[in-house]
């Protein structure tokens, strides 16, 4: 779905701005009231067989549609089919839509959809008094309840009082509506989450059309279903018209003043990191070659890169991790734009292969989704504990460039960024995402062709040295001087022959080395080409008016005192935390890293600036680590890996207990 957006940017506070907030009620053509909100969470939540991810994925298509700015968060449990009606087999999805800039998808719902009593246990915890549950009232018998410990019917026992808990009987609403259309019960019950969209869509004033759309394309072979499931969309939309139950529909306004303008769709974080691969392919002009093994949550990234040979691209799935970054790596010899996709226990296997890229100095993306470890940890859910293992996971001195991608939407510009690393100084660049980022998603702006970089590359194509004698000869290992990047042949190119392999090269010639003073040299060489990788200086959002003179500490009088750097997916719930300190009166500045290895220049200067330096990551303080071990900073931990995100509110008030902490001295005054 795209969307025009044609109003200047005015980026404003998401987190807080108008939060819950409405304006006078009108009303409909029913005489119903309609209150307009600025925001709004929906949560979906059923069996992983109920079809919640599908609800989610259509009602977030037409809110990108109409112009919402949107964060969302899937989150299903790692089995294909858990036991029906049992906890570990919920699924649900959650959407966060508004008005106004938003950065994510949310803390707790204002209206959770529980579509049996699995479903309401598993989410009620994170459901605040006040708000809107609908329940599938059919599902409420006693063998369900007893399957997840209900010893009587929440809906009857006052537990629920604090909520304004809608009862529909979804099953039964959708098999009536579906009575003529010659389906068994069970056929017709597989339509109830359709039924739930259309009395979602009715309540906040969604468009329906491309709904309808979308499923008689999905079930073209199948025209019957298709009907029975529009059937069923329109039978949702109808009860809540007609119902006395549901007295309040609700609308949120397009985010005109949320997006600089252009043309805009909404993506995920995989389609989005897919795309920017297809295009770094198209502006390097290089043919772009996956080699790949399926793993949760990298698999999709394989599934779209299939659709595109038109483009240059070859999919090639390998019967394991070992032979899909193999395939990658020849293909980089051959000369394409390689990548191989993986979560980590993909990058522990492809270890190996990635140290001999790193001896061979070719360009190879590999695409690491992070999920929870260790081991196969949680399959499904999102973990940022992978960066030491790309920093540090190879024997011997191997060093790797690390990309990281802030939202699903950044996936994009960072894997145009990782292959700008890889194509101009010859290296493995690892670009580190994560199943939040990969599953979420929200609105993309389109970008034009012109605002690509321009990435293509120079092949030899002749002799570059000339021995003592006059003979003119190729060298595999001279360097550019400025990016110490090697020259890259393609093979079968006459006259360029040259050896590769993982025993250590010689400088210049490539011959084998067994020379002390030669892998000492290689070794320092590899380092140095990337150390000089060009990156940009850290951008610091900073709310005092010197804080880019100040060299001494902030303070009450000098503005903020404290900074809080993050990296990777943490960004959009780091961004809402420290709007929230900020209107609370809090003084604090943030930046966030895309490039971890190397750092940006500027880095050390910047952490040097402030009394306090906080690092939230989704794992046990990795970055913080790797800060304190270069730059000899205090940086404080705050830690968490639950396998879900951070919650904006609870970082927000961790922040403002650090700020009122008393200034530590640096240790390196």
């Amino acid at each position: 779905m795209t969307s025009q957006v044609s109003s200047p940017a005015d980026k404003t506070d998401g987190a807080l701005a108008g939060e819950g907030s409405c304006t006078p009620a009108t009303e409909n053509g029913a005489g119903k009231e309609v209150r307009r909100l600025d925001r709004v969470i929906i949560r979906f939540a059923g069996d992983s067989g109920d079809g919640m991810q599908l609800t989610g994925d259509r009602f977030t298509s037409e809110t990108a549609s109409f112009g919402n700015d949107l964060s969302t968060l899937p989150n299903f449990p790692a089995e294909i089919r858990a036991p029906a009606g049992t906890l570990p087999g919920v699924s649900s999805f959650q959407l966060h839509f508004a008005d106004h800039d938003i950065l994510t998808p949310g803390d707790a719902p204002n209206v959770l959809v529980a579509m049996n009593p699995a479903a309401l246990k598993a989410n009620l915890a994170d459901v605040p008094r006040g708000a809107d549950i609908i329940v599938n009232t059919d599902e409420f018998t006693k063998r369900p309840m007893a399957k997840v410990g209900y010893l009587t019917s929440p809906l009857e026992d006052g537990s629920l009082e604090a909520y304004n808990v809608h009862p529909v009987p979804l099953t039964t609403l959708t098999i009536e509506a579906l009575k003529d259309f010659g389906l068994s019960r069970k056929e017709a019950e597989r339509s109830k989450n359709m039924f739930a969209l259309g009395l979602l869509s009715w309540m906040y004033h969604r468009p329906t059309e491309s709904t309808e759309a979308f499923l008689r394309q999905k079930f073209a072979k199948k025209p019957d279903i298709a009907e029975a499931n529009v059937a069923a969309f329109r039978a949702g939309w109808n009860f809540g018209e007609t119902t006395e139950d549901f007295a309040v529909s609700y609308e949120v306004a397009p985010a005109t003043k949320a997006f600089p303008t252009g043309t805009y769709r909404n993506i995920s974080g995989n389609l989005a990191l897919s795309y920017g691969l297809v295009a770094a392919g198209r502006q390097a002009d290089l043919p772009l070659y996956l080699g790949s093994y399926p793993i949760t949550p990298a698999s999709d990234i394989l599934h779209e890169l299939s659709k595109h040979k038109n483009f240059g691209v070859r999919t090639f799935q390998a019967e394991d991790e070992i032979a899909g970054i193999g395939a990658a790596l020849g293909a980089a010899f051959g000369g394409s734009l390689a990548v191989t996709t993986t979560s980590g226990p993909g990058v522990a296997l492809k270890s190996e292969t990635i140290g001999l890229a790193v001896s061979l100095e070719l360009p190879l993306l590999i695409v690491d989704i992070q999920r929870g470890g260790p081991s196969t940890g949680l399959p499904t859910k999102t973990e940022q504990a992978d960066l030491l293992q790309a920093m540090y996971g190879r024997n011997g001195e191997a060093p790797v460039p690390i990309v990281a991608p802030k939202t699903p939407a950044d996936c994009f510009d960072a894997a145009l960024d990782a292959a700008r690393i890889a194509l101009t100084y010859r290296t493995p660049v690892f670009l580190l995402s994560d199943g939040y980022l990969a599953n979420g998603s929200e609105p993309w702006r389109i970008p034009e062709v012109d605002e690509l970089p321009d990435l293509r590359v120079q092949f030899a194509t002749s002799a570059n040295h000339e021995l003592a004698d006059g003979t003119e000869v190729f060298w595999p290992y001279k360097r550019d001087p400025q990016t110490l990047a090697r020259p890259w042949a393609v093979p079968g190119t006459p006259g360029l022959e040259h050896r590769i392999g993982g025993i250590e090269k010689q400088d210049g010639t490539g011959n084998i080395s067994y020379d002390p003073a030669n892998h000492d040299f290689m070794v320092r060489t590899r380092q140095a080409k990337i150390d000089g990788i060009e990156v940009p200086d850290l951008e610091v959002d900073d709310p005092s008016p010197s804080s880019q003179l100040r060299s001494s500490r902030g303070g009450p009088n000098g503005g903020a005192d404290t900074l809080v750097i993050g990296w990777g997916s943490t960004y959009g719930p780091i961004t809402a935390a420290v709007r929230r300190v900020r209107r609370a009166g809090g003084q604090i500045a943030q930046a966030h890293l895309r490039h971890l290895n190397p750092f940006p220049g500027n880095l050390g200067a910047v952490l040097g600036r402030y009394d306090k330096v906080v690092v939230p990551e989704m794992n046990l303080g990795q970055l913080a680590t790797l800060l304190r071990a270069k730059f000899l900073v205090d940086a404080q931990s705050h830690t968490q890996v639950s396998g879900m995100p951070f919650k904006a509110e609870q970082l927000a008030a961790h922040l403002e207990e650090v700020m009122k902490q008393g200034p530590k001295e640096a240790i390196n005054d």
